[in-house]
């Protein structure tokens, strides 16, 4: 052991990934974090998302920055990449699931899973700095006015979140861990939590995990990328290998005692895909599989009101319950980033790719000057509301290796994810009705009929034997020692909700299961 480099290598620094790191640190071991993305300080982050290189994920493209979009046959993947993974996007928001997310899939014989959590939501909470928006904007009051419609205005709250609110603009000393973490500056409420935020407020994980991981000997290194895992020949070890993300391709590698894979699905799954083919024959057959895109619809409604600016607020800061099973979100991008209108076009809902075209083309006779100013608005994210409608109805995909790409994705069970979801198209319509505004979605869901999800999970979930999962109750890799998965790919149900907390309450329940280094093992 004593020979081994690491007795952790952890791929990934996302929400799972952060969490192993610090947890196992504070247990004695010696760390380190591979992240395929770059390190980002608050002033790197782009004023506005027209600043592609950098915003979007595609070094090919030479473009570095920390938000990727993945087109599969079935879905369209939005992600985060970088050094605190997708908390470098996301939009803060940290919702509990309710109860049937606990109690369905293939992880709910597995433990009481509602009561055993608890305590770890709670650890999330803390750590991730959450509070309840104290303020709400025009996007927020206008679905508070949808939830009046539909006679379910207590069901519509503000969210809770990972931001600093204080005293805007003010800067002030950590408030969250007795001073011994990075200063705060109070939320400007620009609505660019997603672009970055440049100002400070937003509770990324190089801000609490990640910050208190290398405070304790954690090393982390960007823009390198894992590409081979195997077993070290009469050694309980592994040799980990990768090589630059963006530059030169020289191989490197390092000897650990346990890997843990924190890459997301669409980090980890296809890396596993990979490894049972080639260095680790022993991953389940399970791998791939149980993919869920929490069952998600992106409309975006662009309002003709001269007035009203929809950009003010957190990215999220508000939500209202549909019913037992949906949720709607009002999203927001900050004041000029409007690149999203050059990828989007009219939603028209209709079976029949043939019937959404001409339905396209009847908007330029029925809502001519309506279309033409929702086209054609100078100051488009002021104007433009995301609805995230997200449901816990079931129905899941298999992630597999492409011969032509890097993967695809295969039908499994329930019904294909749609673009088109009853209750999403009409909560749409009432919104944008509403807002005097016309609604638009991805020119993928358009025309290909497959939804945009945010929320992409599975593909390495949990089972009672390899035969149903690829990881035990604890997130331990079957048929491999000291290997875990600890990220979105361990979710074994749909949530219907944000998954990034509860992401994070599984990574922490899981290390709270491995024991502390020995004396033995340290000497």
């Amino acid at each position: 052991m004593n020979k081994l480099d690491y007795d952790y290598v952890i791929i990934g620094s996302g929400f799972g990934g952060s969490v192993s790191a610090l947890r196992l640190a504070e247990k004695g071991y010696k760390v380190l974090v591979i992240e395929k993305g770059k390190w980002f300080k608050s002033s790197d982050f782009p004023k506005t998302n027209w600043q592609l290189k950098k915003w979007i994920w595609e070094p090919k493209f030479g473009l570095k920055g920390f938000f990727k979009m993945t087109f599969l046959n079935h879905v369209t993947i939005l992600s985060g990449v970088g050094v605190g993974g997708g908390s470098l996007t996301y939009a803060n928001t940290l919702p509990i699931p309710k109860k049937n997310f606990f109690n369905s899939g293939s992880w709910a014989s597995l433990n009481n899973w509602d009561t055993t959590l608890n305590p770890f939501y709670k650890i999330a909470y803390k750590m991730l700095g959450a509070t309840v928006n104290p303020k709400l904007f025009e996007a927020d009051k206008s679905l508070k006015c949808i939830a009046k419609e539909i006679n379910k205005e207590s069901k519509f709250k503000p969210t809770k979140v990972a931001v600093y609110f204080g005293e805007e603009g003010t800067k002030v000393d950590d408030p969250y861990f007795k001073g011994k973490g990075p200063s705060r500056t109070g939320c400007i409420y620009c609505g660019a939590c997603m672009t970055g935020c440049r100002h400070n407020a937003k509770n990324t994980l190089d801000k609490n995990y990640l910050h208190f991981a290398q405070k304790l000997g954690v090393k982390i290194i960007a823009e390198k990328e894992v590409f081979n895992v195997r077993t070290i020949a009469k050694s309980d070890g592994y040799k980990v290998e990768y090589k630059s993300s963006i530059g030169k391709k020289e191989i490197e590698s390092v000897t650990t005692k346990g890997v843990i894979f924190s890459g997301g699905v669409l980090g980890t799954v296809p890396l596993l895909l990979k490894l049972k083919e080639k260095s680790l024959p022993k991953l389940s057959n399970c791998t791939g599989k149980n993919v869920r895109t929490n069952n998600e619809s992106l409309l975006l409604v662009t309002s003709t009101n001269k007035s009203k600016d929809y950009s003010k607020g957190i990215a999220i800061g508000s939500v209202l319950h549909t019913d037992e099973n949906s949720h709607l979100e009002p999203v927001r991008y900050g004041k000029g980033s409007g690149f999203f209108r050059v990828l989007t076009m009219p939603y028209v809902p209709h079976k029949y790719l043939f019937g959404r075209i001409i339905g396209v083309v009847s908007l330029l006779f029925k809502y001519p000057i309506k279309l033409l100013k929702t086209i054609l608005v100078s100051n488009y994210a002021q104007k433009t509301t995301v609805l995230l409608f997200m449901q816990t109805v079931d129905s899941t995909l298999r992630i597999k290796l492409g011969k032509f790409t890097k993967m695809k994705t295969e039908k499994e069970q329930g019904k294909v994810p749609s673009a088109f979801i009853p209750e999403a198209i009409s909560l749409g319509k009432k919104y944008g009705k509403l807002v005097n505004g016309l609604t638009y979605a991805n020119i993928t869901d358009v025309l290909l009929g497959t939804p945009t999800t945010a929320h992409i999970l599975g593909g390495a979930v949990m089972g009672e034997n390899e035969t149903v999962g690829v990881i035990d109750k604890n997130c331990n890799v079957f048929g491999y020692k000291n290997m875990l998965v600890c990220d979105g790919s361990m979710i074994s149900a749909n949530p219907g909700v944000n998954p990034s907390l509860t992401i994070t309450a599984i990574a922490e329940y899981a290390m709270s299961k491995i024991a502390n280094k020995s004396k033995k093992e340290q000497e």
